[in-house]
């Protein structure tokens, strides 16, 4: 019987864990099944010492064909609700927790995305965890339970926590001196598909959050004077 095919990128990461050799790395990184489907590989794009990084689920179909995280319709509601917050888009680290689209087809020309498994996320967390400890951001904002679940552990609800500023768990195993704290909320693309009333609530909760991660940002540069 053949042996079981391993599920990991951790093969793949580089000796060098610069942005640069992580990302090239990343292109050709064989851990699961889905650069089989995806155009290409879609890594962290950004400031490299960023205090504040965004974490989403996976790119969408315009990150799989420009390559670059968050430019869709969810990144426009993102960069909206960012403008908002009074954060600079180009002061953060923005990435993925998985880092090629999965999808299925509808027809010959559009593709509908597809939730990763546990499985897929826990074999590309390695490159997460990599990108971290590369930028070491002070605050890490999880766009969406996907990403949480990758930082925090798979019984996190977005549901019992949004919002709440939180350490790392110790089975995280990052080690990034000082410590970043991390602020869970909803992925800008659950309020773009959001076609209730409720919408312009998500948006405002969307928006009050990432205002809260600034501020906890403000408060860590104040504690380290």
């Amino acid at each position: 019987m053949a042996a079981a095919r391993k599920t990991s990128a951790a093969s793949y990461l580089p000796e060098d864990r610069d942005l640069d050799s992580l990302e090239a790395a990343a292109n050709v990184c064989r851990g699961c099944s889905l650069y089989e489907s995806a155009s290409q590989t879609v890594f962290g794009h950004g400031d490299s010492h960023a205090q504040l990084m965004l974490v989403g689920e996976q790119p969408g179909d315009r990150e799989d064909i420009e390559g670059l995280p968050f430019v869709g319709p969810a990144g426009r509601l993102l960069a909206r609700a960012l403008d908002e917050a009074g954060i600079d888009p180009d002061v953060t680290y923005q990435t993925n927790a998985v880092k090629h689209f999965k999808f299925t087809r509808k027809n010959a020309k559009r593709r509908i995305h597809q939730k990763p498994s546990r499985t897929e996320v826990v074999a590309c967390r390695p490159w997460l965890v990599a990108e971290i400890e590369a930028v070491r951001p002070q605050v890490i904002v999880c766009l969406g339970a996907t990403a949480a679940q990758s930082l925090l552990g798979a019984a996190f609800r977005i549901s019992a926590h949004r919002g709440e500023l939180m350490r790392l768990p110790r089975e995280a195993e990052i080690r990034v001196e000082p410590e970043p704290r991390v602020v869970a909320t909803f992925h800008p693309s659950a309020v773009v598909r959001e076609r209730t009333e409720r919408r312009h609530e998500m948006y405002q909760l969307f928006v009050g959050d990432l205002r809260s991660a600034r501020a906890s940002l403000a408060g860590r540069r104040r504690q380290r004077r």
